[in-house]
Parts: C-alpha cells; sequence; structure tokens
C-alpha cells in the first residue's frame, strides 16, 4: 500500500479533527503552495469540447464566488442550490459556496422542474446556480418562488430571455470582482453541504454534513482508493451524486490529484477512450459501466498502460463481471458501500485479497459493529446491523428539518445505519442490504413510495405500488404495479409517459403491471415480498 498523504497502516488511525476547516479552502487554496500549476480538473464535453483548470485557477475562482455571494447579501448558513452538468462551474459554485460559509446544495439534471421546485422550498434555498440551457425549463416552476433571491446562470452562449429580474450572468458578475474577502474561517462542525437522499414520505430528504464529512472520508481516500504520485482519476459519474462529490471531486482535490469527468451521452467506448486520451491512472464507475466496456469495446490492458487501479460502488459488482475484467485488464475492481450520511466506510483494499461478494473490511478510524436488537455485537457469521458511534467525524449533522428521523436513527450513542452484515472468521464483511424497500438500480436509490406518489396523481390510476423488478442478474428496474379506477382507458405506454413527465429518468418506472388487486396485511399494508412473487409467477406463465 502506498504511503504518500499520511496514509496509516490498515490497523491503525488516529483522528485529527482541528477546531476550524473549511471543505473549499482544503479543496483548491491547500495546494498553491508548490502546486499551483497543476491541473486540478479536466471536462470532456461532447458538446463544448476539452475544458481545464489549475489549482490556482481555482483557488482564485473559487474565491470570487464565495465574494459574489458576499455581495449579494448570502449569509453564512444560506442555502445555494447547485442543478449544473458535469463542468468547471461545478466545483466552483460547490466550493466556492463553503468558502462564503453558505451551505451548498447539490441536485440533478435528471430532475424535472417540479422536483427542483420541491429541493428549492425544503432547503429554502437562496440562490439556485444553474446552466443557461436549463433555466427554461426551471423558470415557470421557480417564477413564484420568493424564497430563491438569486438565479446565478452559468455556461457558454447569450443569456435566455427573461422577465424575471433575479436571473444574472454568473461569469459576468464574477468578472466584475477585483477584491476579495478572507474564506469564512467555518469550524469543522459548521454546516458545509446538504444532499437529498431518498426518503419514506414519498419526498427526498435532506441529510446535512459538516465540514469535518471530509476528514471523515481520508480512510476512505486513503485505504480504497490507494493514491500515488500524479495520479489522474477518471470519474464516471455525476457531481450531484454523493459517490461522484466525493471520490470524484473532493477526494482527489484535497490530495491535489487531477480530477477527469466527461459530460456527454453515455456511450461504452468513451471511457476507455477517455482513459488513455488523459493516461489516467484511476478508474472510478458502477457495475453497469463496467459490464458496457466488458460486453460491448475491444478495449484491454495494452491499450490503457497507465490505469493501475479500478473502484465501483453504487450495487455489487457480480463475480462474473470481476472475472471478466481481471482476465481482459489483468486487475481488480475494488468496491466500496456506503450512504449519503457518512459515505463509504466499508472497502475492499489492495493491502487485503478480494473475496469475491464481500463488502471486504471497516475503514480504519470508523467504528463499525454489527450489533443485534439488544446492541450486542453479533458473532461470526450472525447477522448484525451496521452502526457506527455518533462521534464518528464523517457522520452527518442530521436531517434537515426532520428531528423526528433524525432521533430514530440514534440510540444509545450509536447510529443506526438501517443495514444489515455479517461477518466471517477471516474479519470479511458480507453485506444483506436494507430490511426495507428501496430499490437498487443501475447505482441509484429510489424510495418506492416518491414514484408511487407521483404515479397515483395520474387521474386512471387507483393505487400504485413500486417495486424492483430483477430482469437479469444484477439489472433491476423500477416497476409500477397499479389498479386503476373503473373504466379507466388508458394503456401501460400511457403510464410509462406519464412517469416521463414527472419523474427523474433513473425514478421512472420503465415496466407496468395491471392488477386487480394487491396482496395485503390484516391491517391493510401491502406486502410487497409477495407482490413481487406475484409479478414472477405472472411473467413465467
Amino acid at each position: 500500500m502506498n504511503q504518500e498523504n499520511g496514509i496509516k497502516p490498515l490497523d491503525k488511525w488516529t483522528w485529527e479533527i482541528p477546531e476550524r476547516f473549511n471543505i473549499g479552502v482544503a479543496c483548491s487554496d491547500r495546494h498553491l503552495e508548490g502546486g499551483r500549476d497543476r491541473t486540478a480538473m479536466i471536462v470532456e464535453d461532447a458538446e463544448r469540447g476539452t475544458t481545464e483548470t489549475t489549482y490556482g485557477e481555482l483557488a482564485l475562482l473559487t474565491d470570487w464566488f464565495a465574494q459574489l455571494l458576499r455581495n449579494l447579501d448570502v449569509d453564512v448558513g444560506e442555502r445555494v442550490l447547485i442543478r449544473l452538468p458535469n463542468s468547471l462551474h461545478y466545483p466552483i459554485a460547490f466550493l466556492g459556496t463553503m468558502k462564503r460559509g453558505a451551505v451548498s446544495t447539490p441536485t440533478s439534471t435528471l430532475l424535472v422542474a417540479e422536483e427542483v421546485r420541491y429541493l428549492a422550498q425544503d432547503s429554502e434555498a437562496a440562490v439556485l446556480v444553474t446552466d443557461k440551457s436549463m433555466w427554461p425549463e426551471l423558470e415557470s416552476s421557480l417564477s413564484d418562488l420568493d424564497s430563491i433571491r438569486y438565479i446565478l446562470l452559468a455556461g457558454d452562449g447569450p443569456m435566455p430571455t427573461s422577465a424575471d429580474a433575479r436571473v444574472l450572468d454568473l461569469d459576468a458578475y464574477m468578472a466584475a470582482i477585483h477584491e476579495v474577502e478572507p474564506p469564512e474561517p467555518t469550524r469543522a462542525d459548521d454546516p458545509a453541504y446538504l444532499v437529498y437522499t431518498s426518503g419514506t414520505t414519498g419526498h427526498p430528504k435532506g441529510v446535512l454534513h459538516a465540514h469535518r464529512s471530509l476528514l471523515g472520508r481520508l480512510p476512505a481516500s486513503s485505504y480504497w482508493f490507494d493514491f500515488a504520485d500524479e495520479d489522474r482519476i477518471l470519474h464516471s459519474g455525476k457531481f450531484n451524486w454523493t459517490y461522484v462529490l466525493g471520490s470524484g471531486l473532493m477526494d482527489p482535490l484535497y490530495n491535489g490529484k487531477t480530477v477527469v469527468v466527461y459530460e456527454g451521452p453515455n456511450n461504452p467506448t468513451v471511457w476507455p477512450e477517455l482513459l488513455a486520451k488523459h493516461s489516467c491512472t484511476i478508474f472510478i464507475g458502477v457495475p453497469t459501466i463496467y459490464r458496457q466496456i466488458i460486453q460491448k469495446t475491444t478495449y484491454a490492458a495494452t491499450d490503457l498502460p497507465a490505469l493501475r487501479h479500478c473502484m465501483s460502488a453504487g450495487e455489487h459488482l457480480c463475480d462474473e463481471m470481476l472475472a471478466a475484467w481481471r482476465d481482459r485488464f489483468g486487475m481488480d475492481v475494488y468496491e466500496a458501500i456506503g450512504m449519503s450520511e457518512i459515505s463509504y466506510y466499508l472497502s475492499q483494499t489492495v493491502s487485503r485479497p478480494i473475496r469475491a461478494g464481500s463488502a471486504g473490511f471497516p475503514q480504519p478510524g470508523h467504528q463499525v459493529r454489527l450489533l443485534d436488537a439488544d446492541l450486542v455485537e453479533a458473532g461470526v457469521d450472525e447477522e448484525g446491523m451496521i452502526c457506527m458511534p455518533l462521534d464518528d467525524p464523517g457522520l452527518f449533522l442530521r436531517y434537515w428539518n426532520r428531528p423526528e428521523e433524525t432521533a430514530q436513527c440514534q440510540h444509545n450513542g450509536w447510529f443506526f445505519t438501517g443495514d444489515y452484515a455479517r461477518r466471517d472468521k477471516d474479519g470479511y464483511i458480507w453485506f444483506m442490504g436494507r430490511r426495507d424497500d428501496i430499490i437498487n438500480t443501475f447505482g441509484y436509490r429510489v424510495s418506492p413510495h416518491e414514484v408511487e406518489r407521483v404515479m397515483k396523481n395520474h387521474p386512471g390510476v387507483a393505487d400504485c405500488v413500486a417495486i424492483g423488478e430483477e430482469i437479469a442478474t444484477n439489472k433491476t428496474l423500477v416497476a409500477a404495479c397499479v389498479i386503476l379506477h373503473p373504466q379507466a382507458k388508458i394503456t401501460a405506454d400511457d403510464l410509462l409517459d406519464f412517469g416521463e413527465q414527472h419523474l427523474a429518468g433513473y425514478k421512472r418506472p420503465k415496466m407496468v403491471h395491471v392488477l386487480q388487486e394487491f396482496p395485503r396485511t390484516k391491517n391493510g399494508k401491502v406486502i410487497r415480498s409477495r407482490l413481487k412473487l406475484e409479478i414472477e409467477a405472472r411473467k413465467a406463465s
């Protein structure tokens, strides 16, 4: 294992959390001495071409963004909603917001306008940062939302026509700044960024993280990445996803590496092409991407001589695909498991052999315990809930405006993840998942309640239950099981179109099953496990 950047042996870790710490500063200004001209980020855009920035430029631009927020009277702690494609503007807005002491709030470009409106309302965002090309689709939904005081538009080309006086040209306003104040001296425990994850009420819920969360990620960046000198990291995801915010933005920048990201259509050949073009040493993706490269390209190890380390998360990489990757590229793919509340705390590592199917080991520093209902440590090969102490520096602060939900996952000094696992005699962790109904599809976690809430709004739908339907090994799609109103004249295609209009692409149902009734308990609760069996039986008949 590489020992640079303070990486400690696997069995030792000491947390060093200063009183004051700022993620924006740590990911840009930290590298100015001796690394000002080092490339921080390269963006490959299928339409706009290649752009890049150095650490010196990133530090200056994030200072300007922070100063712009000050000039607009955005206070410490206020939320800045970020809806941008993978671009240089993303780290500028994300890190610059935190330099101001405000709270960065990333959101997906896949969300439709009404979903963005909900996040803007729930977070009470003072500012929206989005691309010029995206504002027209959002304007009608946000025009009457008075809580947003400014809309900052980034990107190339002229400003779109808008009657909204709040709309400003981000680059023009930043270019007019000539003096900047120092970054906000935030405390390590101060709020830094707010991410949204699938909730149990049919709406996403906010997960608020402190600036110390970046330091809480250091075991992951050390033992999962295995950083070396002059690393170039290509991540296949979008910055709005917590997986990418951490492993594709904060971790590499904090460690002074070069990040390569892509914006454009998903083509299996684009990833090996970018790995070769930029001599990337580390590749990070989801199992779907690895599967596409193996099945739909002929690239092999000789085509990617610089590549030395591969990582995956979001869902399990099946044994067959791991074997195929080893055979084609001569290297392992190291997996990790995390969640929005604490990022990645279990991972495979180069210091120990991979056991296919295992999540690896708890990362040093994270005192992971598998506890039973009596908070007693589960024995070897016994199932227990994954729990961590509440003083773990990587743990989130709280759920946004949901004190009851925050309290529900905190017990006797422990954070209850809701995920279950077992530990074998050699210490390997075998992940068993959640005992709830969250749908894992292509690396995304989708709340069935959110899908159901939307689909029930269709005038022809009397009831709806969303499930994850496995159509092939490690390939799960969102399916809507519906009961129609009597005399409703609608088809499955009508419902698929409705989902497309009102839900992000990864959330919308890809299949519809029309039923007469759902299996229920005596109390009327749908028995989802039995419903899934019934759907499988229908398919087999």
